[in-house]
């Protein structure tokens, strides 16, 4: 997409720092870290929201969780737990409209989040 922040970033448009990257997926850390761990997993194709994933998205998905598994055991906050987030739409808290997962860790996660 033209205006996408994430898509700028795959291009090398614009900057992030990437802690992971293969063909398909990309991982960043988040410029306004939630917490010690704060990275981006984010698919290099377009995918707007959560809701416009389809059946061929399916091991795109399944490859993005087995690096966020990856990511969490590289970055030590596997032992001690993390969270996973996906925001949908904006009273979901979705900022972007790329799909991209926040890996987060580091410190002791409270419930009911936000």
């Amino acid at each position: 997409m033209e205006n996408c922040i994430f898509c700028k970033i795959v291009k090398r448009e614009i900057p992030g720092k990437i802690v992971y990257e293969d063909n398909e997926i990309i991982a960043i850390e988040d410029i306004n870290p939630q917490a010690k761990i704060h990275i981006l997993i984010i698919p290099k194709k377009h995918i707007s929201t959560i809701l416009d994933i389809t059946e061929d998205d399916s091991s795109l998905i399944f490859k993005i969780h087995k690096i966020i598994n990856k990511l969490a055991k590289d970055t030590g906050c596997s032992e001690n737990g993390f969270r996973v987030v996906l925001n949908c739409n904006k009273d979901g808290g979705q900022a972007v409209y790329h799909i991209h997962y926040h890996l987060i860790g580091g410190r002791k996660m409270d419930w009911p989040p936000g």
